[in-house]
C-alpha cells in the first residue's frame, strides 16, 4: 500500500512541476511530452485495473476453496469408512436363521450398528447409489465389474449389483459395482 501511495505522490508531483512550467503547446516538444503523460496515465490506469481484478479474482478463488474445503473435506475420511459399511452389510447378510436365533444380540448389534452407520453417513450428506437388477447401466454412478450374456434382459443392463456406490453431496464418492448384460 505504501509503495502505491509513493508512485501516486510521484506522480502528482511530476505533473505538478509540468504544470508549472512555462510551456508554449504549440512546440513540437510540448505536444509529445503530453502525449507521453497520456500514454503513461493510461498504463498506469490499467495496471491499477489488472491489479484490481487479479484481488478480485483471488477473493472469489479463496472463498471457493474454502466452501469446497467445509463440503468435501471430510472425503477421504468418508470412502475409508465405505469400507467398515461394506463389512457390517456382508456380516447381516450372511447371518442364517440359525445364527440368528443362537447369537441373536451379537447379531442385533451389528445391525444398529449398521443402521446407525448409515445415519451418520446421511447426516454428513452421504447417500447410497441403489441400482436395482434391470437397471439400465450408467457409467456416470456405475461401475461394470464383468459383462455376461443373458436372455432375460437386455444388453446394456445391470444383471448383477455387487457394491452399492455412495455421493458425497452430489460428488461421487464411490460408484455401485455391477454385473452387466451383454449380448447373447
Amino acid at each position: 500500500m505504501t509503495k502505491l501511495k509513493d508512485e501516486d505522490d510521484f506522480q502528482t508531483d511530476h505533473l505538478e512541476k509540468l504544470a508549472e512550467e512555462d510551456v508554449d503547446l504549440t512546440e513540437p516538444e510540448a505536444v509529445d511530452d503530453i502525449e507521453s503523460l497520456k500514454e503513461e496515465k493510461n498504463s498506469l490506469q490499467d495496471r491499477l485495473l489488472r491489479s484490481f481484478a487479479d484481488l478480485e479474482n483471488t477473493r472469489k478463488r479463496g472463498e471457493r476453496d474454502r466452501r469446497e474445503a467445509e463440503e468435501y473435506g471430510g472425503s477421504r475420511l468418508a470412502k475409508d469408512m465405505l469400507a467398515v459399511y461394506d463389512n457390517l452389510r456382508r456380516a447381516v447378510d450372511v447371518v442364517t436363521e440359525e445364527q440368528r436365533e443362537s447369537s441373536k444380540a451379537v447379531i442385533e448389534g451389528i445391525e444398529l450398528t449398521l443402521k446407525e452407520l448409515i445415519h451418520v453417513f446421511g447426516k454428513h450428506g452421504i447417500e447410497p447409489i441403489l441400482p436395482d437388477v434391470g437397471d439400465k447401466f450408467d457409467p456416470q454412478e456405475h461401475q461394470a465389474m464383468f459383462e455376461a450374456p443373458s436372455s432375460d434382459v437386455k444388453a446394456g443392463y445391470i444383471i448383477q449389483v455387487l457394491a452399492e456406490g455412495f455421493t458425497l453431496k452430489e460428488r461421487l464418492l464411490r460408484p455401485a459395482q455391477v454385473g452387466v448384460s451383454s449380448t447373447p
